[in-house]
């Protein structure tokens, strides 16, 4: 890869040296982590994948819990691919980003299925699973399988920035980072699997956001940020642009029992495949909120619940949903196969998505 107009040689003696240090640092250093084998000890592909889909945009300690209760409730990927798709969506909810939920469960199914329960040990192999695209195959690759490959996640983005004093912003800035990265990691047979958890580490632990701990960081002699004083402003980053703001209802809709009405949300939809309660759609705040026909059409009409607003951020928009009772109904009105009826002490068993945990919280407390 030739070097563009920000970017400077490296000479071999320097790549050797960050690599040597920093695993050095690492055999002393390294993060104890469920899914981490234990020096010496080849890592488990499954567990290797099925960590590295959690952490997609999600932290180390919210994940934790998560990957030890997948484990305990599926020991392998067979377990896994056998399991109810309800359920493995049940178990996901609350860890967001429900797509790879769905996706996990396809490549489950196709590692059972069309690899007899093993995962392909190459890049592109791996690249042809559900879910699994150029960071996540580089980092099985070189965690579970111990081959070359450049892993690049948020914390690796911060430490080559800072050493290589990559100053400019994300997202154009992440060009020279891959550049430098590469240099570091491509063609390295020694340890690539240990040099990639390496540098996540590093980054978890010493080369943080905002005050870097440079005095105990293992490779801070060759820094160039540090060097020119500039290590905790980088990476730099454009401002954000406002999100987009949504509106609509969710419904809180009881039948002559005292059950409530929860909706398997369509797959295509955001939050697709989880329980939910039945919601309006969602639409900008120019746009006037209405609500769904199957609601119009019902001979009860839905009652605004005064104060009962749901307020939640995704990544893309944020959304503000204003909580509607309505019943008691006939069971017999929602026969279509994505409702469920349960009863109101179930509902927390029920694995809904963290926006309809806080919908529930209002509409189950005492009447407004």
């Amino acid at each position: 890869m030739a070097p563009g107009p920000a970017r400077f040689k490296v000479a071999a003696a320097e790549v050797n040296g960050f690599r040597s240090g920093l695993l050095d640092w690492y055999d002393r250093h390294r993060r104890t982590l469920p899914w981490r084998s234990k020096p010496g000890v080849s890592a488990e592909p499954y567990h290797v994948w099925l960590s590295e889909i959690m952490l997609q945009q999600t932290v180390v300690a919210a994940v934790i819990p998560y990957f030890t209760k997948f484990v305990e409730k599926w020991p392998t990927v067979k377990h896994l691919a056998r399991a109810p798709q309800e359920e493995v969506m049940k178990e996901w909810a609350g860890l967001g980003y429900y797509a790879r939920a769905r996706n996990l469960y396809k490549c489950a199914q196709t590692v059972a299925g069309d690899y007899r329960g093993r995962f392909p040990d190459t890049r592109e192999g791996l690249m042809a699973l559900p879910g699994i695209g150029e960071y996540t195959s580089a980092a099985i690759a070189a965690i579970a399988f111990d081959q070359p490959a450049t892993v690049i996640d948020g914390n690796v983005d911060r430490v080559i920035a800072r050493y290589f004093a990559v100053e400019e912003p994300f997202p154009a800035g992440k060009k020279d980072v891959r550049h430098y990265a590469a240099l570091l990691s491509e063609g390295r047979t020694d340890r690539p699997g240990d040099f990639a958890q390496a540098m996540m580490d590093l980054g978890a632990t010493i080369c943080i956001p905002k005050v870097a701990r440079c005095g105990l960081c293992p490779v801070a002699k060759g820094c160039r940020a540090r060097k020119m004083g500039i290590q905790n402003g980088l990476p730099a980053k454009l401002a954000r642009k406002a999100k987009p703001q949504k509106h609509g209802y969710v419904y809180w809709i009881t039948d002559t029992k005292g059950r409530v009405l929860l909706e398997r949300r369509d797959e295509r939809a955001m939050l697709g495949g989880m329980l939910a309660l039945p919601v309006s759609p969602w639409v900008s705040t120019t746009e006037v909120k209405a609500h769904t026909a199957t609601i119009t059409e019902l001979p009860l009409p839905p009652e605004e619940v005064k104060g009962a607003r749901v307020m939640h951020s995704f990544t893309h928009f944020d959304l503000t949903l204003q909580g509607c009772r309505l019943g008691p109904v006939k069971a017999a009105d929602f026969r279509a196969p994505q409702y469920q009826w349960v009863r109101v002490g179930d509902i927390p068993d029920a694995g809904l998505p963290s926006l309809f945990v806080k919908a529930t919280k209002l509409f189950s407390g005492p009447q407004r």
